[in-house]
């Protein structure tokens, strides 16, 4: 297994990155400044530069990678094609890359409440409404799909147990994104973890439960 991440330089995406290579798996991050990722991700980690909105560049990037994971989203601005470019047309051009290069497996980190068009984060150009036209891309393309789509997320990881339920069902919550790293990794190396939908938060009061266990139980 060789892991391509793309969004490698975002705080989820450089725990995935950390997970990745606390489990020996090989790593391509898709970077957009060789220099700020060399400084912020592992000396272990192959860096390839390039641009999720730039399809023949991610291609190239891909290389001998065999699976993908995509951590990328849009930072708040003024711009209200971000969401849109960002998480659904660089997403778009992610899973349509993996196509063409066999990828195994796509996991991709979406969000809670997609489904909910009337959410306060869709006050940020529609961002949850472009993540959920993003997953049902993915669906769509014949790939093999984790989708992760965690709570609110805390920069701080904590000893609490994760809760993982099927799509539509959790709506409030949050989990550290040390966590979510982790259930993308896991989700890697379990079959039960292929073509799901994950909603993931965590809680102290919640019960420890294996991966296997949580993976089987969406």
């Amino acid at each position: 297994m060789k892991a391509f991440v793309a969004g490698a330089t975002g705080e989820t995406g450089r725990r995935i990155v950390q997970e990745l290579v606390k489990r020996e798996i090989p790593v391509r991050a898709l970077v957009r400044d060789i220099t700020k990722a060399r400084a912020i991700l592992p000396a272990e980690v192959e860096l390839v530069l390039g641009d999720v909105l730039n399809l023949d560049s991610i291609t190239t990037a891909i290389g001998d990678s065999t699976v993908i994971l995509c951590a990328t989203g849009a930072k708040p601005s003024l711009d209200p094609t971000g969401p849109y470019q960002v998480d659904y047309e660089g997403t778009k051009n992610l899973v349509n890359a993996a196509k063409s290069q066999g990828i195994e497996q796509f996991v991709f980190v979406s969000s809670l409440c997609v489904s909910k068009f009337f959410h306060p984060l869709n006050l940020f150009w529609l961002i949850l409404w472009w993540k959920q036209q993003a997953e049902q891309y993915l669906k769509n393309s014949g790939l093999n799909y984790t989708i992760v789509r965690p709570g609110g997320l805390k920069n701080d990881d904590n000893p609490n147990p994760v809760i993982m339920s099927g799509a539509d069902t959790l709506f409030e919550g949050s989990i550290p994104r040390q966590k979510v790293a982790q259930v993308c990794v896991e989700s890697l190396t379990n079959p039960q973890a292929r073509n799901k939908v994950l909603e993931v938060v965590s809680a102290p009061t919640a019960m420890a439960k294996s991966w296997e266990d949580l993976f089987a139980s969406v």
